[in-house]
């Protein structure tokens, strides 16, 4: 079970939550946690909650890397094939 007196103590890195990571990188909520679903970024620390859920902690190395993900995106429709 997650302690969140003692995370708060831990002397870590600065870290985000997954909305404000989004914010930084200039993506929204969705796209970020669609990101980590299809695999192409991961956050630094993964928390289980007793409900089921996962608390991504990102740290600003993450957040550099997302940048780059988001750079290398080509938006819109793709190209048919066999049509020039």
């Amino acid at each position: 079970m997650l302690n969140l007196a003692r995370l708060r103590k831990m002397k870590t890195k600065r870290t985000y939550s997954t909305r404000t990571a989004a914010a930084k990188m200039r993506v929204s909520f969705r796209t970020l946690n669609r990101w980590l679903a299809d695999g192409k970024i991961k956050a630094s620390k993964a928390i289980k909650m007793p409900n089921g859920r996962t608390l991504w902690l990102w740290i600003q190395a993450d957040i550099a890397k997302g940048r780059r993900v988001k750079a290398a995106q080509h938006p819109g429709p793709k190209p048919r094939a066999g049509r020039r």
